[in-house]
């Protein structure tokens, strides 16, 4: 970039101010050289210097046209070019360049050259904008470069009154504290708690500044004790970027620094982190005290330092953290009853009768082959084990579990709303307005090709995630039919253990592997649709990668809760799949014991490697990467700008670009559904959630501080779309558990048999009630069992289920009990359903969305925002006219210019008392 380049605007670049190859000499690394103007943003780029050099000595020639299509190189140049421009052809040659050969840029040097010039016209429509820059030398051949911007106080101030940025008022005003015994039993916990509180600086929570919308005009009502530190840093950047956004240039037409980053004209945009987070003698920043109390494991006992998370990455970011720690909170309460729940489960085991019924050799259960031909005729106390592990989750405490997770999860968003109310009055968030603008409306005919191939591919996914499921149910058949043809007597009895551990791990790998997949094609699907804004992006890939990765996380669990075991047949009459293969059967326990080994291990598994893992290793594997691909590219040469020291925004570019907060809300969503949906089958779910909680809000609190570059601040008033999802999630986990424990448990069946079939009232045979008999002779010819050591002495089998026996008329059809059992399983469903919903929407009236005290504290900063602002114009009417009335005193002869000053005066006044009329019926309500 030159002077001429610029066309005389003020641009502040330590290369054209005569320090060219001097080193960077910011003290802190956050400023301009002259170590005074704030580096608020930094735009990062690769560039590539032309080989080609003039004869006359002259580095760098400029092009012969400005589409970067040509340049000169000397004669003496050992490269071959082909003439374009030949002395006698009538052209028009500069002098200079006479005796110079004119080669034809290739493809790379004319990419170069388009970028060059796309930063350079940026550039000077940002000084054009006001703002003021800072550019490094590019020194050597090719290598990396850094543009550092700085807003000046002009430039923020017409930015935060365009924006709407609410700023600390002079006025004060005292919050109200709840009385009585809620005010001491808050004193109690305070004291209680102050070992768990992070030691950073504590807001006043006794006094509030009032907060306005930022107004030039009215610039006597704010507190600027310093106009380089009224505004922080946060919104600092946050305007700054909002300049980048909208600046654009004539260049394919780029709209802002995403579309110049799209096209690799810039590689990075970023704000600056206060400095290292590391070091004993540097100074105490607020980056520095975040690692210190907030992102390290060894703090993981302490509560969150929220305020100061807001405010040095932005209310989005603080209300994501906040969200996190009320859920982890939660997760509390809801383990600890879990806990019970599985130890009601141990201590009741050996007062199981049905598991005793299972377990007693005594009692001759002869069940019918699990295989044609290879399996044998089995007892039933074979499977003691696992009937007696199915009990601690099939049990009556699961039961009740279920309605409190279901109650519990009502209770979080409840009191989730509560917390956000109250911090965005704490925040200034009340009134928050929208402040995107919509982008050209496209016609339907615009948007039906995006919604096809929306719908399609979306259900092509679908479709490809019941087919994997599909393949896991085929794998799971062939394998424990080839398990069972192994003449290894160990190996045919853990078939279904084997099969079951390796079909999970089957399992969870695609899910992993899908989920990458998916989150792809959802951004691409968003794209192609063009929503109007970035908060309707943002919305519908969320909706679409919530759907995918929702039914590539449950689908499996979804099979085994309610489809395995369900479309098997009976003896004599199975369902076979490929010629010769038999549908899987549930344990002889029941479903519910697989269906927690499938929803423990794809969970763990998830939290484990995609959520633990993948957070860690990857972001460090992409920056080996970017070293290494930086040090191949980057030619061993000496840069005589840069300082010994690498420079803050040298630290901050090497650190990974911030990609949204999608990804961390989908993986706590996934969990949610984890703990609440097919909760009554795993009551150790939220402990498990919880413990991964605990170390995942320090491992993201650690990568927001330590290994990604500083966001762009977002002020937000809610988490947005993500509250509807849970609240989704926390209404389909009713009837879920409703159907799990009425169709995949035995709850129901032990109910009808204790109340409606036991002679005595009592769960003694149990067993052999819901056992059916076949007549051995019935199977089909060659499915009998070979080699059977006792296949003589069996006469009947049994099968779970209810079936009329061989003796009856109506052998083998549906029986009475199979009638009355399903019907009180859709009677418990519907029952429980309501129940529950009843209870929930009950709680959800009981807790007021906002806070008593909030609300009263809204309502009276409305009332001491108006009375501070009559009472300012007030005092300024007061000023002008003792102004005017010494004037007159001091001279009795009024001048012509005297008189026009007193006349403008005077209007002055009228106006003053029209804008405080206006904004008295304009300001009611903040």
């Amino acid at each position: 970039m030159d002077h001429e380049g610029l066309h005389g605007l003020p641009i502040i670049n330590n290369y054209l101010d005569g320090t060219q190859g001097g080193a960077v000499d910011s003290v802190s690394g956050m400023h301009f050289r002259d170590s005074k103007r704030k580096v608020d943003y930094v735009l990062a780029y690769h560039y590539r210097k032309r080989l080609a050099q003039h004869q006359h000595g002259a580095s760098s020639p400029e092009p012969m046209n400005r589409a970067g299509s040509m340049t000169v190189v000397s004669n003496g140049e050992t490269r071959k070019g082909r003439l374009k421009l030949q002395p006698d052809s009538g052209q028009h040659i500069p002098q200079e360049l006479l005796g110079a050969q004119v080669i034809e840029l290739g493809p790379l040097e004319t990419l170069e050259e388009e970028k060059r010039l796309q930063r350079e016209e940026y550039e000077r429509n940002l000084v054009a904008a006001g703002l003021e820059i800072e550019k490094d030398a590019e020194n050597k051949s090719q290598g990396l470069s850094f543009v550092r911007i700085h807003a000046p106080w002009q430039v923020l101030s017409r930015e935060a009154e365009l924006h709407k940025i609410k700023m600390p008022t002079k006025k004060m005003y005292e919050i109200k504290e709840e009385g009585g015994i809620l005010k001491k039993l808050n004193k109690i916990w305070c004291k209680l708690t102050e070992p768990l509180q992070p030691q950073v600086p504590q807001e006043n929570t006794k006094m509030k500044s009032l907060s306005y919308p930022f107004s030039r005009e009215k610039i006597y009502l704010y507190n600027i004790r310093d106009k380089d530190t009224f505004f922080d840093n946060a919104t600092r950047s946050r305007i700054v970027h909002e300049i980048l956004k909208r600046t654009s240039t004539k260049a394919r037409n780029s709209m802002g620094i995403n579309t110049l980053i799209a096209n690799n004209v810039y590689d990075a945009a970023y704000p600056l982190h206060d400095g290292e987070y590391e070091g004993q003698n540097d100074d105490m920043n607020e980056r520095k005290l975040l690692y210190q109390e907030w992102a390290r494991y060894g703090v993981f006992y302490k509560f969150q330092p929220i305020d100061l998370i807001r405010k040095y990455f932005g209310e989005k970011i603080g209300l994501y953290f906040a969200w996190l720690g009320l859920y982890t909170e939660f997760l509390i309460p809801s383990s600890v009853v879990g806990i019970f729940v599985f130890l009601y489960g141990c201590i009741t085991i050996e007062s199981d009768i049905p598991s005793k019924e299972m377990c007693d050799q005594r009692n001759a259960f002869t069940m019918c082959p699990l295989c044609d031909k290879f399996c044998d005729y089995w007892n039933l106390s074979s499977a003691c084990a696992t009937a007696r592990a199915s009990h601690l989750f099939d049990n009556p405490a699961t039961v009740f579990f279920s309605i409190f997770m279901a109650l519990w999860a009502t209770m979080f968003l409840e009191q989730w709303k509560r917390l956000q109310m109250r911090l965005s009055y704490f925040w200034d968030l009340t009134g928050l307005e929208e402040e995107e603008d919509e982008k050209d409306k496209l016609t339907w005919n615009d948007r039906i090709p995006g919604y096809a191939a929306n719908c399609g591919l979306i259900l092509f996914m679908i479709m490809l995630t019941f087919s994997a499921v599909f393949g896991v149910i085929v794998y799971r058949i062939t394998t424990a039919a080839a398990l069972s043809f192994s003449t290894h007597e160990t190996t045919r009895s853990n078939v279904r253990v084997t099969v079951t551990a390796t079909a999970v791990i089957i399992n969870l790998v695609v899910i992993l592997i899908l989920d990458e997949i998916y989150g792809a094609v959802a951004k691409w699907l968003t794209e192609i649709e063009v929503p109007k804004t970035e908060k309707a992006f943002e919305e519908r890939l969320i909706l679409k990668a919530f759907l995918l990765k929702f039914v590539n996380s449950y689908a499996p669990i979804f099979y085994v809760a309610f489809f395995k075991g369900r479309f098997v047949g009976r003896p004599g009459h199975y369902v076979y799949v490929f010629d010769g293969y038999r549908m899987e059967e549930c344990a002889p326990g029941g479903c519910l014991m697989e269906l927690c080994i499938q929803l423990s291990i794809i969970m763990l598994g998830k939290q484990l490697i995609q959520n633990n893992l993948f957070e860690i290793g990857i972001p460090k594997l992409k920056k080996l990467f970017r070293k290494l691909k930086d040090g191949r590219t980057e030619p061993k040469e000496m840069n005589t700008n840069q300082s010994k020291d690498p420079q803050q925004w040298d630290l901050d570019y090497s650190l990974e670009p911030f990609t949204g907060l999608t990804p961390e809300y989908m993986e706590m969503i996934i969990q949610f559904g984890f703990v609440t949906l097919f909760v009554a089958s795993f009551p150790l779910a939220p402990l498990f959630a919880l413990l991964n909680n605990i170390i995942e809000v320090r491992l993201d609190a650690k990568k927001f501080v330590t290994e990604l570059r500083r966001p762009d601040t977002v002020r937000a008033k809610d988490i947005g779309i993500w509250y509807n999802i849970l609240s989704g999630i926390g209404k389909l986990s009713v009837i879920i558990n409703a159907f799990v424990i009425a169709v995949t448990s035995d709850f129901i069946p032990r109910l009808m048999y204790q109340y409606a079939y036991s002679q005595n009232g009592t769960m003694h045979g149990f067993i052999n009630h819901t056992l059916s008999y076949f007549n051995v002779s019935h199977l089909k010819a060659g499915t009998q069992p070979e080699n059977s050591p006792f296949a003589q002495d069996v006469l009947f089998c049994r099968f779970k289920d209810y079936r009329e026996p061989p003796w009856s008329p109506n052998q083998y059809e549906f029986s009475k009990q199979y009638w009355a059992v399903l019907s009180a399983r859709l009677a418990f469903v519907i029952l429980f359903q309501n129940l529950v919903m009843f209870l929930s929407v009950l709680v959800d009236w009981m807790i007021p969305d906002i806070p008593k005290d909030i609300s009263e504290q809204i309502k009276k900063e409305k009332s001491v925002l108006v009375d501070f602002f009559l009472k300012e114009e007030h005092e300024k009417l007061k000023l002008i006219e003792s102004f005017i009335t010494r004037d007159k005193h001091k001279q009795k002869s009024g001048t012509k210019d005297q008189k026009s000053r007193a006349a403008s005066f005077c209007q002055f006044d009228r106006s003053q008392k029209g804008s405080v009329a206006s904004f008295s019926s304009q300001h009611t309500e903040v």
